[in-house]
């Protein structure tokens, strides 16, 4: 007789991830699983700093809402919680925020992929992004050179715009943001 032996795998909550002492360490919780998050490159920063101020400016002069950058917490659900590369949320759901992390899903996230990130940030966090609702979701491709903006629309995805170089992109959630791709990868 033979015995199959099998590991369960240990779910945690959010309330397990807060628990967590900290290791100066990066972690995501998607269903339940911890994913350490590498730290990024420098070509990585100056991307996320040139959206950052480029977003912030327009969010700040027109009073759309708050913007953050990570690593901030965001709670999807008990066993979801990511930290997206930038959020954003619109003044009319500023009450998602709290002084610890946002409590459910931003209007926009921001991810930029990296070689260590890539498949979790295009497959698991895009449909986990569309299942819990995030309206607006951007893709930024720095060996691209590319942004690719994807908006929900029954439940799942739909690409509205791929820009690059010498390109504008634009916002539905971000009303009148138009920024050159040209400045973003610069």
């Amino acid at each position: 007789m033979t015995e199959t032996v099998t590991a369960e795998t240990l779910l945690l909550t959010y309330e397990d991830y807060r628990q967590l002492p900290d290791d100066g360490k990066r972690y995501e919780l998607i269903e339940g699983e911890m994913h350490m998050i590498a730290a990024p490159t420098t070509e990585h920063q100056r991307i996320s700093f040139n959206l950052t101020v480029a977003i912030g400016t327009h969010v700040r002069e027109q009073s759309l809402g708050s913007l953050f950058v990570a690593p901030a917490d965001v709670v999807l659900s008990r066993w979801d919680v990511v930290q997206p590369d930038i959020l954003f949320v619109s003044k009319d759901r500023e009450m998602v925020i709290t002084d610890t992390h946002v409590d459910g899903p931003p209007d926009l996230v921001i991810e930029i992929l990296s070689p260590s990130t890539v498949s979790l940030d295009q497959l698991v966090k895009r449909q986990l992004y569309a299942r819990h609702g995030v309206c607006e979701f951007w893709l930024v491709s720095p060996e691209a050179g590319t942004i690719e903006v994807l908006e929900l629309h029954e439940g799942a995805y739909r690409r509205r715009a791929l820009v690059g170089r010498g390109d504008t992109i634009t916002s539905r959630i971000l009303e009148g943001l138009e920024l050159a791709i040209d400045e973003i990868f610069a």
